[in-house]
């Protein structure tokens, strides 16, 4: 308010003096180059214009490691690591460097940020946060400065609040400590990397305020090799996708505070949800209580997760709809995927349906048998059948294919790539980059064909089971893998 009265006081004067026949020019010149320099001051980061103590970066986080699910091994690790901090006499009397930097590195939505303001609280540290972007300006200098300031603002910031300790964590590190050398137009980005340097080695044991660097990437691959050497990110945690038991730990968090009917079982949610991320988790137990409350319902029952599940991983439901004939083919597309499926391995429909959601018409979603991470050659046979089942099931029982197997058919070459590239072909272990291209090619046809001569037999055989199912499907537009099942049983000699 202050600021607004002076600048309209000022302005009145120089119109009075105007008005009253005084020269007023030399004084615009000098306010007009006061302002340029105090802009040119901003921009540099002499001014307070980037204030970290922001409510959003900086302050005290009531989030502990018991709120964290699905990680068990990348919190130990941190936590192994954080009580160097804390036992810094112990480490003192033994001359352990202390840890001056944790580098987190995983997929996105894992849990990165929530474990630096678990590690924050655990530690008892002030904790001050900013992103990469946040230091990266177009004029030289300005992110070197801001790095300063971040530190700076740190160690005040622990004595105000009463302790020794602080914490500073930066988000998406990778932008401003990528490679040295890969900005050819100015050297903003080294600049700001070797302060970041500077302030990482000017950490001791003995100082006043004890600093810990901790930072989180989704790209570890685009650090400069500086920056992860020892002595600077002494610890790279790995924070991984969870497992089945992982995620069921993550939704028994995200749904405590939500009413569950009797017929919830989380368990059945954490087998099907395989590659689902801590954020994919929690989207999907709120994505269930808004459906429910869709409904009116008190409670959120298994078949709002069920919907949820489906919406979390291909979007919401789409308005268009395809034509009778369109809908048809797209029935029996998806049966001929869930018929294969369940001859490969029994229970493995999850569900199916002709509702368009995201960039699909329909699909089926299958039921994990465990989580896989290693694929044998059966293993991946018996995908590659499962994904060319749709495309071999619109041949078989219409007449022809459809585009709507472009990208089963780009899945299952990629499938066989993996073969060839592993050794499971009939040409065993090769070097791909020196491989001809037509033997390349004929190889994966070879083992396209296979699979595809596998599954139109068993699909000539099957014929009256697409009428019954694609008739089911055009009218109630989605089956569960039960009712394909109980179908399915009834209907097979």
């Amino acid at each position: 308010m202050l600021k607004e009265i002076s600048i309209g006081l000022g302005l009145a004067s120089v119109i009075s003096m105007a008005l009253m026949g005084y020269d007023v020019t030399p004084f615009l010149f000098f306010v007009a180059a006061g302002g340029g320099l105090y802009y040119i001051a901003r921009m540099r980061g002499m001014v307070n214009a980037n204030n970290f103590e922001s409510p959003a970066g900086a302050g005290r986080y009531e989030i502990s490691f018991s709120d964290i699910g699905g990680q068990f091994s990348a919190i130990h690790e941190l936590r192994e690591a954080l009580d160097f901090i804390k036992n810094h006499q112990v480490i003192q009397s033994l001359g352990i460097r202390p840890l001056k930097g944790i580098l987190l590195t995983g997929p996105p939505g894992t849990g990165k940020t929530l474990m630096a303001k678990a590690a924050a609280n655990y530690t008892d540290a002030a904790f001050i946060a900013a992103s990469g972007s946040e230091f990266i300006e177009m004029y030289a200098g300005v992110g070197a400065q801001r790095v300063r300031k971040l530190f700076q603002s740190a160690r005040e910031m622990a004595p105000r609040q009463g302790k020794n300790y602080a914490l500073v964590f930066i988000d998406e590190v990778e932008i401003l400590g990528g490679k040295r050398g890969q900005t050819t137009s100015h050297l903003e980005y080294d600049q700001t990397l070797n302060q970041l340097l500077v302030e990482i080695d000017g950490i001791k044991i003995d100082d006043r305020v004890r600093v810990l660097l901790v930072a989180a990437t989704n790209r570890a691959d685009m650090l400069d090799p500086a920056l992860l050497r020892p002595g600077r990110f002494d610890r790279i945690v790995r924070v991984d996708l969870p497992d089945k038991e992982g995620r069921l730990e993550i939704l028994k968090i995200h749904t405590r505070n939500k009413p569950l009917a009797e017929d919830v079982r989380l368990e059945i949610i954490a087998r099907e949800t395989f590659g689902f991320s801590g954020a994919h988790l929690e989207s999907l137990a709120n994505e269930a209580a808004i459906l429910a409350m869709r409904e009116k319902a008190k409670e959120i029952k298994q078949h709002h997760f069920n919907e949820s599940i489906d919406k979390v991983m291909m979007g919401g439901k789409l308005d268009k709809r395809p034509s009778e004939g369109e809908m048809k083919r797209i029935a029996v597309h998806e049966v001929g995927h869930a018929l294969i499926s369940e001859k490969i391995r029994a229970g493995s429909v999850s569900a199916l349906t002709i509702t368009p959601r995201g960039d699909a018409l329909g699909y089926m979603r299958q039921t994990p048998e465990d989580d896989t991470y290693l694929y044998t050659k059966d293993y991946l046979e018996d995908q590659i059948a499962i994904i060319l089942a749709g495309a071999a099931a619109e041949e078989t029982i219409l007449g022809n294919y459809s585009t709507g197997s472009a990208n089963d058919f780009e899945q299952a070459v990629r499938m066989a790539e993996t073969m060839l590239r592993t050794g499971m072909s009939d040409l065993g272990v090769v070097c791909l980059d020196s491989l001809p291209r037509d033997l390349k090619h004929n190889t994966l046809t070879s083992i396209m064909r296979m699979q595809e001569e596998r599954v139109k037999n068993h699909i000539s055989s099957s014929q009256h089971i697409f009428d019954v199912m694609t008739e089911i499907l055009l009218e109630n537009e989605k089956i569960s893998g039960e009712q394909f099942r109980k179908i399915l049983r009834e209907h097979v000699a």
